[in-house]
């Protein structure tokens, strides 16, 4: 394949043949799994993935790729789609009751962006294997009381089973990353994401928590939830955003969204 990688669209495609073994033995395509992959780049992993399942989709924004996939895998059941992830309907893939797997590269840019627009669509994902900088996973898989936990491991964790699998140095892409990723595993949980009364009002709490990390939730969520509010729920209005569960701030946003239902 003639095609250069192109910086605007955070393009480092992976080459190490023991790095894709290793995704794909994570990821454990089966046939029928109905399969989407978000920036196959030039296919290293996709042609494992379509062998297979027999069928799946693609997600490729650079245009110029896609004439080269097409070639790659003509006579395959690939369905490449030219469109941007951000904004792309991956419930729109899906038939029936079946759930889809999501599959990725995900471009370091726009990598958190990206995650809050899957995990609104999380209800018709069955899991999702993404590769990311080590450090925003590290910040996702983080626990209450570290000082990584922030607004994405609340909003992800309250959402989805989340897995650290392994990291990646550099020398596994085309060209090399500054920095290492890791392939992270999601699982949405269906139970969790019905348990979330106003998906928006959690994430206005989230951004309000960890915005000024250093001060107490009484002073940082003022005109969301006073003392009382937070005391009646056992959680303690001095204590400071990182060391709150993901289980309480779900059950705050549950607690504010039931007054704003009954004012």
């Amino acid at each position: 394949m003639n095609h250069r990688p192109r910086k605007r669209f955070g393009q480092n495609f992976l080459h190490d043949p023991g790095i894709i073994q290793r995704i794909l033995a994570a990821i454990d395509p089966q046939p029928g799994d109905h399969i989407a992959e978000i920036g196959p780049g030039q296919g290293a992993i996709t042609q494992h993935l379509v062998g297979a399942c027999g069928a799946m989709d693609v997600i490729e924004l650079d245009r110029d790729l896609v004439p080269l996939l097409e070639q790659q895998f003509a006579g395959t059941q690939l369905r490449i789609h030219n469109a941007d992830a951000l904004k792309f309907d991956f419930c729109s893939l899906v038939r029936g009751s079946e759930k889809l797997r999501l599959v990725g590269n995900l471009p370091y840019t726009i990598s958190t962006p990206l995650l809050f627009h899957l995990l609104d669509q999380a209800h018709c994902i069955r899991d999702l294997h993404v590769m990311l900088q080590k450090e925003v996973v590290d910040r996702i898989v983080a626990q209450p009381g570290s000082k990584t936990y922030g607004r994405l491991s609340v909003a992800v964790q309250a959402r989805c089973h989340v897995q650290s699998l392994f990291t990646i140095g550099p020398g596994a892409f085309n060209p090399p990353p500054k920095v290492d990723s890791a392939i992270l595993r999601m699982s949405p949980d269906e139970e969790a994401i019905g348990r979330i009364a106003n998906p928006a009002l959690l994430n206005q709490i989230l951004s309000q928590a960890f915005s000024q990390r250093r001060k107490t939730l009484r002073n940082a969520l003022k005109g969301l939830a006073d003392a009382p509010i937070l005391e009646s729920l056992g959680i303690d209005a001095s204590a400071r955003a990182e060391t709150v569960s993901v289980e309480a701030y779900v059950m705050l946003a549950n607690r504010l969204a039931e007054q704003t239902r009954e004012s």
